[in-house]
């Protein structure tokens, strides 16, 4: 039997995009239960059998979900109502985020007097970075000092490259591009022959700010692309295999990190249309953004009062305090701004899908 077309498993009343994110999410955490406590992310196994640690996997697959569905969103919604919809998704999370740790978190973790912590410019200076620019390396007065990191929201500068893509997509639609389907073929192809070339150039040692500002839009297009072509394109295994037999043949050579990259841009979203949206895995909540926001601070301070057991040890404490915490913050904020969302633009079910978080 020939595999359906992306169109559709759309169609299906089903789907496995939360439960994914939510495993994607919890990669992020499992991988920095490697690096939290030496500083050293190459020393996590997958990081030395791909060249990319779990927790960059993770991120690429959470842009590729973001572009696809992102994507439908704009397409469905409008730009008015997609524009609403972005906002009212990312940023009360983060401002609750950032006041906890900060104002919370901070507070407790400091060698400082409160009075001073809460005195101190550098925390003032802390909080509107993190809000208008997504700044992950900034450190807290006294806090983690003796960490190898001491930023303690290490994980939002991928919000930048969120954003950034979530006004590629406003852009596309005001130019009337997301009905032009070719338009993302060509940024993905672009952006995949720069990654080639540059890596040619340098010998396989791009940098990496380098390549992550082409790596994460690519897959973002890519994911885009992948909805956008929908009625063409079918969720098949094979197809896949294909891909991930080209990467592996072709390792060490400038084409592996774009030809890995699309394939797990594809393969998420196999993944979510394919053996999770016809399996039993279904969550009720949507922990995922609560979980890469808080995974961190937690972990970073589980280390702080533990400095001598390693990450890996203090893995399960660190997913045992997270996921409650992304609970709270589903229940208690996230939920309610969605609920915002809903009376703002009305819940007008726009096709036959309206993803979790779109």
């Amino acid at each position: 039997m020939s595999a359906s077309t992306i169109a559709a498993a759309l169609e299906a009343q089903r789907n496995g995009f939360t439960g994914l994110r939510l495993m994607l999410a919890l990669a992020v955490v499992v991988s920095h239960g490697f690096s939290v406590a030496t500083g050293a992310a190459g020393d996590e196994p997958l990081a030395r059998l791909t060249g990319y640690t779990l927790g960059e996997h993770a991120v690429n697959g959470f842009f590729a979900v973001s572009g696809f569905l992102v994507t439908m969103s704009c397409d469905r919604r409008g730009i008015r109502d997609y524009a609403i919809a972005r906002t009212l998704r990312i940023l009360p999370g983060l401002v609750a985020a950032t006041l906890v740790v900060s104002l919370g978190l901070g507070a407790a973790m400091t060698r400082l007097p409160v009075s001073a912590y809460l005195g101190d410019p550098g925390l003032w200076s802390f909080i509107r970075g993190t809000l208008t620019t997504f700044k992950s390396n900034a450190a807290l007065p006294g806090v983690f000092e003796s960490n190898p990191y001491r930023a303690p929201l290490g994980t939002v500068w991928t919000l930048k490259y969120e954003v950034l893509c979530y006004l590629g997509v406003l852009v596309a639609a005001l130019c009337g591009l997301l009905r032009r389907r070719w338009s993302a073929l060509i940024i993905v192809v672009g952006l995949a022959l720069a990654l080639v070339v540059m890596g040619a150039l340098r010998g396989l040692d791009l940098p990496k700010g380098t390549e992550t500002a082409l790596r994460l839009p690519m897959i973002f297009a890519a994911g885009a692309g992948l909805y956008l072509w929908r009625a063409r394109l079918r969720v098949s295994a094979a197809a896949l295999a294909c891909l991930a037999f080209g990467a592996l043949v072709l390792a060490r050579t400038p084409a592996y990190p774009a030809l890995l990259f699309l394939a797990e841009a594809y393969g998420v979203v196999w993944l979510a249309l394919g053996p999770l949206a016809r399996g039993p895995f279904d969550p009720p909540a949507d922990l995922s953004y609560g979980i890469y926001l808080y995974g961190w601070p937690i972990q970073q301070s589980l280390h702080a009062l533990w400095p001598d057991v390693s990450g890996a040890a203090l893995l399960a404490p660190a997913l045992a305090l997270t996921v409650p915490v992304a609970a709270v913050s589903w229940y208690g904020i996230e939920r309610p701004a969605l609920a915002l969302k809903v009376r703002a633009l009305g819940r007008r079910r726009l096709g036959t899908i309206e993803p979790a978080g779109s």
